[in-house]
C-alpha cells in the first residue's frame, strides 16, 4: 500500500501526478496510464484513483475523454487584464507565432448600445475594425473596436496586420486618463463562434474595455475569448492596503 501520510489517499494521488506534470515527466497533452495502471501504480483502491483524477479535471489540469483515456490540458494564455497591451506582444512574448486576419476596418455609425457607452447620439460617426487573432494557428481573440473619429483621425489607414498594433496605435495617440474593463461570461453568437472555431455550446470569457481622453469617452471595444482557451488576470503591487 502507499503511504500518503496525514493526508487523504485521493489528495496525495493527485499531488503526485500534479509534481509529475510540473516536473514534465507528464507533459502537456500526454496521455496518463489508465484507471488501473494507477491503482497498480500506487496500490490504491480504484474509487481513490477516480476521484484524483476527478478533481484534476475539475480544475483545469487534465482532460478526460470517455473512451480515449486522460490527458494532460495544455496551459491556457492568460492575458493582462488591467494593462493596455496589444495581444501581438502578449503571444510573442510567449514565444509563440502569432497572425491575424482583418475581417472589418471601415467608418459606420454608432448602433445604440456603443452610442450609449461613448455618450454619443445613435448614429453618430465612429471607425470600427474586427480582427481575429491566432496564436501558433489557433483563434484566441476577436477585437472588436469602435473609435471616436476626432481622437485618431487617421485610424482607417493605418495596416494593423503589418507595422503597428490597434492598442499601440491609440495609445499613441494621446495619453488615456481613464480606463474601464468589465468581463462578462457568454455564449457567443454565431459570427463569433466561427471566428474563434467554436463548438457548439462552449462559452466565452468578453472583456469590455472603454478608455477616456480627459472627461471624454473615445474608446470602446469588446475582446472575445474562447473561454476553454484563454483566461484573464492581473496582478498589482498594493500600497498601505489599496492598489497603487
Amino acid at each position: 500500500m502507499w503511504k500518503s501520510g496525514p493526508v487523504p489517499l485521493y489528495e496525495a494521488v493527485k499531488r503526485d501526478l500534479l509534481r509529475k506534470i510540473d516536473e514534465g515527466l507528464y507533459a502537456p497533452d500526454a496521455r496518463l496510464p489508465s484507471e488501473n495502471e494507477l491503482v497498480a501504480a500506487y496500490g490504491v483502491s480504484r474509487m481513490t484513483v477516480h476521484r484524483a483524477l476527478r478533481e484534476l479535471s475539475q480544475q483545469g489540469v487534465l482532460v478526460r475523454l470517455q473512451g480515449v483515456g486522460t490527458f494532460v490540458r495544455r496551459p491556457r494564455p492568460q492575458a493582462a487584464l488591467m494593462e493596455v497591451r496589444d495581444i501581438t506582444e502578449e503571444i510573442r512574448g510567449r514565444g509563440h507565432r502569432h497572425d491575424a486576419t482583418l475581417v472589418t476596418l471601415e467608418r459606420l455609425g454608432a448602433p445604440p448600445l456603443v452610442a450609449h457607452a461613448l455618450d454619443l447620439a445613435e448614429g453618430a460617426p465612429l471607425f470600427h475594425s474586427l480582427i481575429v487573432h491566432r496564436e501558433e494557428g489557433v483563434p484566441v481573440q476577436v477585437e472588436e473596436r469602435f473609435v471616436l473619429p476626432a481622437f485618431a483621425p487617421d485610424y482607417l489607414e493605418q495596416d494593423f496586420l503589418a507595422t503597428v498594433g490597434t492598442s499601440t496605435y491609440l495609445l499613441s495617440r494621446g495619453p488615456i486618463s481613464e480606463l474601464e474593463h468589465v468581463i462578462q461570461a457568454e455564449c457567443p453568437d454565431e459570427a463569433t463562434r466561427a471566428l474563434l472555431d467554436l463548438g457548439g455550446g462552449e462559452p466565452c470569457l468578453r472583456l469590455v474595455r472603454r478608455t477616456w481622453t480627459g472627461d471624454r469617452p473615445v474608446t470602446y471595444s469588446l475582446l472575445t475569448y474562447p473561454g476553454s482557451r484563454y483566461s484573464l488576470g492581473s496582478r498589482q503591487r498594493l500600497e498601505r492596503g489599496r492598489p497603487a
